[in-house]
């Protein structure tokens, strides 16, 4: 069958290429795949030359066969999967029903495979913050996929959030679902923010943990930038800055199938969108991963298999 493989190669990444079909387990349902998605985390571990990574961590398709445990959904069902370990770049993957959650009807294919890592990222994140009703946000690197979903979740539950972007970024998508454009983080005016939610590290993350009202909550969920957060203990100290630094890691595979499902919910009634900025075949699947990388790309990459 046809999967993406790694080249080894930073400037072309993947490549498609021929691997055998997979073996489902007893507990396994065999999904032939319609759709995938890309992720950040694709580019981030295929960008070396000894990478054996196969691309792929969301995806959606049809049930081929069903568990034979009779676990999960039966044979034609139209699911959308997770596999944190990667490998759903390909014409037909195995996957356990703990990591399936079914499409409910008005949810296209396409849309559903870009929900699972970026919305579990960014439903967790929220649950792990508290209510959120009236709060202030300041959030950055926001562009992509986990942004525009958690912009929308977040505005939702009646917060007030603040995207800081870089100049040149793509930012109508996300200030059309509800967050206030800031270009540069020292001319973000008005109160002090309540949550910090802080995914590009460097000099950008360093200086948002002092936009934070005293007692204030900065949550880590990335370093895009590759470079780490500064925190300066005194300038802090002398602005009378106390706060909570959560490092959030969003992986909880007991949970997947349930998130999922929720989130294809809201979805299916219009309460979630997701905005696709590429769509392409394997070959442009390398190219999407650099412009992803680079900050161009608006919006989520899928991939379609036909």
């Amino acid at each position: 069958m046809r999967a993406l493989l790694p080249t080894g190669d930073p400037q072309t990444l993947t490549e498609p290429g021929e691997v055998d079909a997979p073996a489902p387990r007893p507990d396994e349902a065999l999904i032939k795949v319609t759709d995938f998605s890309l992720n950040r985390a694709d580019f981030l571990l295929l960008n070396s030359p000894s990478s054996t990574y196969r691309p792929g961590i969301d995806a959606a398709g049809v049930v081929e066969e069903a568990a034979s445990d009779g676990s999960g959904p039966a044979a034609g069902s139209r699911v959308v999967l997770h596999l944190p370990g990667g490998g759903a770049g390909a014409e037909y993957v195995a996957a356990a029903a703990d990591r399936l959650a079914a499409i409910p009807d008005g949810v296209d294919s396409a849309t559903a495979s870009t929900l699972p890592l970026a919305g579990l990222v960014a439903r967790r994140m929220l649950a792990l913050a508290g209510p959120l009703q009236g709060r202030r946000i300041l959030a950055t690197g926001v562009g992509g996929g986990v942004g525009q979903l958690l912009i929308q979740l977040a505005v939702a539950e009646g917060a007030k959030i603040t995207a800081v972007a870089a100049d040149g970024q793509p930012t109508a998508h996300i200030a059309a679902l509800g967050a206030e454009i800031a270009l540069d983080i020292e001319t973000v005016g008005g109160e002090p923010f309540d949550l910090v939610l802080e995914s590009v590290g460097g000099e950008l993350g360093s200086k948002a943990a002092y936009a934070l009202r005293p007692g204030g909550q900065y949550v880590w969920f990335g370093q895009a930038s590759g470079d780490p957060i500064s925190l300066d203990f005194f300038r802090l100290l002398q602005g009378g800055t106390s706060l909570t630094l959560r490092h959030f890691v969003y992986s909880d595979g007991s949970r997947d199938a349930e998130d999922m499902a929720a989130l294809l919910a809201l979805a299916s009634r219009g309460k979630l969108r997701v905005e696709i900025g590429q769509r392409g075949d394997f070959s442009s699947a390398g190219p999407m991963l650099k412009e992803m990388s680079a900050g161009r790309l608006r919006g989520k990459a899928v991939v379609s298999i036909d």
